[in-house]
């Protein structure tokens, strides 16, 4: 047993240009995640006329993307335990990037699912990595925020893919090429990666007290130049160091109940959002609508995308993250079903940016709720096994959409959306714990005893 002391050290750091310079490089990495993660569903319109691709093959390269996504997930949680949180950031990074690249030469559709797949498996992975980091580098007064914070700068990706892909895929049988390129300019986070701390919560974790107390001592004297003084940190708490996080453990009543409500949540987001991103392009394209109609529809709908992240950074320390995601499932599931039942271009633009808008805000606050519900020595592979499985859930998802618009039309595909995100709503309101706490314990984890027990993060 060693004295821990990482998490009240970094508690009452005031936010400085450390924090500024850390929130940057996190956002650079999510900009090009969400810049790549839509690059198939805005050149897949192209394929279907110029590879002759019909629905069914878009599904099944979707769907073994969301397999990838799976692998990538449970393999970040791996890592990030194994290398530490920087080094499995700057990797996963650069491996959907490099695939992404890969991309560019696909010669058919077999061959680009088969990059697709590796690529996405890196994009999911990167995701729970950062997630992880900025749960341990932040304040937790403020670590809602600031998540929200990194995804208000990265999820601009979305829409500048998506405004890109409308002007660049219709003009020759090649340039859809140039979609994949763009994405995989997430290489160049190698040039910023020496600005990153590694996570001293994590050190302590292994019980490498001592290089956990370097960091901190850096990260200290950083702020301390620019904000003077700081105050004492609260007294260290006794922790046993943890190298190994057998996969058993969740299955720990403590650590079960919040694994089987997140995997909930991250498979309706998923299936939710998924079925509603990848496919708005291609349906409006079988429905009638250009190719460059739908694919700019779509690019002028995912501006509300950057607008829900900040409205998430407003909410998510101010009220209970539980019932804002709640309300903001509720609100996606109304405009996605309105979209569905349109097929007016003012009306598919406005409810398509309210669908960007609050999904993008479910995101960033579910980003932020997700490790909070486990401890440090759990945190990688809780979050990492709800995340994959939501992921891997999205494998049927596509499946099941195309077997939707085949037997039963367009407007059933959303019918079923909607439903996906009530019934994360539902399972929230009646299962999810509260993280949020007044005073000194505001956002502490709910892993104890049992579901609700206050205890560290």
């Amino acid at each position: 047993m060693r004295n821990s002391n990482a998490l009240n050290r970094l508690d009452r750091l005031p936010i400085s240009r450390f924090h500024t310079t850390t929130l940057l490089i996190v956002s650079f990495a999510y900009f090009f995640e969400f810049a790549d993660i839509n690059t198939f569903a805005t050149t897949a319109p192209k394929l279907i006329d110029l590879w002759g691709v019909s629905v069914d093959q878009i599904a099944y390269v979707t769907s073994l993307s969301f397999v990838g996504m799976f692998v990538g997930a449970i393999a970040a949680g791996a890592i990030a335990d194994r290398w530490g949180r920087k080094r499995a950031l700057l990797q996963t990074t650069l491996w959907f990037g490099v695939f992404s690249f890969v991309s560019v030469f696909s010669w058919d559709i077999v061959s680009l699912g088969v990059f697709r797949i590796l690529t996405s498996a890196g994009l999911s992975a990167m995701t729970v990595v950062a997630v992880i980091y900025v749960n341990e580098m932040y304040p937790a007064a403020v670590r809602g925020k600031y998540q929200a914070y990194a995804i208000v700068i990265g999820i601009c990706g979305t829409p500048a893919t998506n405004l890109i892909a409308s002007a660049v895929v219709p003009l020759t049988d090649w340039s859809w090429r140039l979609v994949y390129l763009w994405g995989s300019l997430g290489i160049l986070l190698v040039l910023f990666t020496r600005q990153l701390k590694e996570s001293p919560r994590w050190y302590e974790s292994r019980g490498e007290h001592a290089k956990a107390d370097a960091v901190l001592r850096e990260i200290e004297t950083r702020v301390a130049t620019e904000k003077g003084p700081l105050p004492e940190p609260a007294p260290p708490v006794g922790e046993t160091p943890s190298t190994k996080v057998p996969l058993r453990l969740l299955l720990r009543k403590k650590y079960l109940v919040p694994t089987v409500l997140l995997t909930v949540v991250w498979v309706t987001q998923t299936i939710g959002f998924f079925g509603y991103s990848s496919w708005a392009p291609t349906l409006l394209a079988k429905e009638g609508f250009s190719v460059e109609k739908s694919v700019f529809y779509v690019a002028l709908t995912t501006v509300g995308a950057p607008l829900g992240s900040y409205l998430a950074s407003l909410v998510t320390d101010r009220f209970e993250r539980k019932w804002c995601l709640v309300a903001f499932g509720t609100v996606i599931a109304l405009c996605g079903l309105f979209y569905g039942l349109t097929f007016n271009p003012v009306l598919i633009v406005v409810f398509g940016f309210m669908v960007n808008l609050f999904e993008r805000g479910y995101t960033a606050l579910a980003y932020a709720y997700s490790p909070e519900l486990f401890d440090t020595r759990s945190r990688s592979l809780g979050t990492g096994i709800s995340y994959g499985l939501g992921r891997l859930s999205n494998a049927a998802g596509p499946l099941i959409v195309a077997a939707l618009y085949d037997s039963h039309g367009y407007r059933s595909v959303f019918y079923f959306i909607a439903g996906t995100w009530m019934v994360g709503a539902i399972a929230l309101a009646v299962f999810g714990p509260r993280t949020r706490r007044s005073g000194r314990n505001q956002c502490s984890t709910v892993v104890g005893d049992g579901v609700g027990e206050m205890s560290r993060t």
